[in-house]
């Protein structure tokens, strides 16, 4: 029973997360679409982090949501901008290294640990 309850609450706190960075945030349950999007965005998110897990476990990684979360969000995307001598802009973004724990995951999960190419623009 305890086991459920703190799974529930995990969920939730992945569903509060990734409702907020969707722009799902908050829910206005007046209208139909409305708690039909809500109910979809709840079970393809209970789908995402369901699947993580697993394949997180089946490698002995078996840190919490908020703890992959923030081992994850130290990698970012940055964009440096430089004034050429002719008075044109250049901005390049490209993803930061990834750390250790990022190569890690990024094998077992079969992503690119560094995210993106770089992108190079002139103005």
């Amino acid at each position: 029973m305890w086991r459920t309850y703190i799974t529930l609450t995990e969920l939730a706190s992945v569903f509060r997360y990734l409702k907020a960075h969707l722009g799902l945030r908050p829910v206005f349950h007046r209208v139909d679409r409305r708690v039909e999007g809500h109910l979809f965005i709840n079970v393809l998110a209970y789908h995402f982090v369901h699947t993580l897990r697993l394949q997180l476990r089946q490698h002995g990684i078996n840190d919490s949501w908020n703890m992959r979360r923030q081992t994850l969000s130290t990698q970012r995307r940055v964009t440096v901008t430089m004034q050429r001598r002719d008075g044109r802009t250049v901005h390049v973004r490209r993803s930061t290294r990834p750390a250790l724990r990022h190569l890690k995951l990024g094998a077992i999960l079969k992503i690119d640990p560094n995210p993106g190419r770089t992108h190079r623009v002139l103005v």
